[in-house]
């Protein structure tokens, strides 16, 4: 997988990933909801210093697309074509749903994700993380009657539901993730944000 540096601003929590060979260092903070901007780079820094590793020397940079918190998201989407122009590095993109199907080995299952107000980001994967439910925005009713094993990495009150430990799932995500690098990457949004809504009305 070589060297990279990797960037998780899309939930509450931070993760930051820095693989120099066979180094690894992760750096993780379980709740800095609305500080992601204030603690990132602080963090990013921390894990290229204790890899012993600089961006020039990364052969990819790596972030969370989401679907999750619409802010977040674009700190980390826009930290991560920061850091690959300076350094004229590829990125890649993981969306929030690879982030916990390269961690499940089961078969037809779904990862959800809250999207607030009783309703769900999903995606549906079979065995070999091939998508057979494209991302949709679902009730949590619509998420019960897919009748499948639901994971994810937050507390939720979804019966048949497990949650992943976000920080420790960061790693497999990128280096399992079957999508080359590019020059490319953009958030992924499922539904509009509330100010989009807001503006039709």
């Amino acid at each position: 997988m070589g060297n990279f540096l990797a960037i998780d601003t899309s939930s509450r929590y931070l993760t930051v990933l820095a693989q120099n060979g066979a180094k690894l260092v992760k750096r993780h903070l379980s709740d800095c909801a609305m500080k992601h901007s204030v603690l990132l780079m602080d963090e990013v820094d921390k894990a290229l210093r204790e890899a012993e590793l600089k961006i020039g020397d990364c052969d990819f940079i790596a972030a969370v697309t989401g679907p999750g918190s619409f802010t977040g998201i674009r700190i980390g989407v826009s930290a991560a074509k920061g850091f690959a122009l300076g350094a004229d590095k590829p990125l890649l993109s993981v969306t929030s749903f690879d982030l916990i199907a390269y961690n499940v080995d089961d078969e037809n299952f779904c990862v959800v994700i809250d999207a607030a107000h009783n309703h769900y980001y999903a995606c549906g994967f079979d065995k070999g993380r091939e998508i057979i439910l494209p991302p949709a925005y679902l009730s949590e009713e619509q998420v019960l009657s897919l009748g499948r094993r639901l994971y994810g990495f937050e507390d939720l009150p979804l019966e048949n539901y497990t949650k992943l430990d976000a920080g420790a799932c960061l790693e497999k995500a990128v280096k399992n993730n079957p999508a080359p690098p590019s020059r490319e990457m953009h958030a992924l949004y499922v539904r509009k944000s509330q100010a989009e809504e807001a503006r039709k009305c």
